[in-house]
């Protein structure tokens, strides 16, 4: 299965992606660029996206990038840096990398992007499964 349909069967699959209004924007093999738009409903008590939305868009990024080579694939560790703040309105690019990857285990990098300006760095490591899409 080509990466593309790969992540388009994922997507319809992922409630929780659709309900944050995320946008496929590009799959290649090892590679996912995804958009979104901060609600007001995203926002902490400080009027600031909360940090779990950029976390979510970020780990949506890597499933899609990290499966779409044709094994499923699950994160066993992620970790992320905040670096600037998000309102309500901000448009977010996330773009994921494949760093390595072997038999068992991937390595990933996502950028979080908001008008040209980084705002978020993930890291993510995933078990490739022995499941094929």
């Amino acid at each position: 299965m080509e990466p593309g349909a790969i992540v388009k069967k994922m997507y319809d699959n992922d409630a929780f992606s659709q309900w944050l209004g995320i946008e496929v924007l590009d799959v290649q093999a090892g590679y996912c660029k995804l958009r979104m738009v901060v609600k007001k409903q995203m926002l902490n008590g400080f009027s600031l996206a909360h940090g779990g939305i950029t976390y979510s868009l970020a780990d949506s990024a890597l499933a899609f990038a990290s499966n779409s080579r044709g094994r499923q694939a699950v994160s066993v560790e992620t970790s992320i840096n905040h670096l600037e703040k998000l309102k309500a309105g901000d448009e977010l690019l996330a773009e994921t990398i494949e760093l390595s990857v072997k038999n068992n285990i991937g390595f990933y990098r996502t950028e979080i992007k908001s008008d040209d300006k980084l705002v978020a760095i993930f890291n993510g490591t995933v078990f490739r499964t022995n499941k094929t899409w």
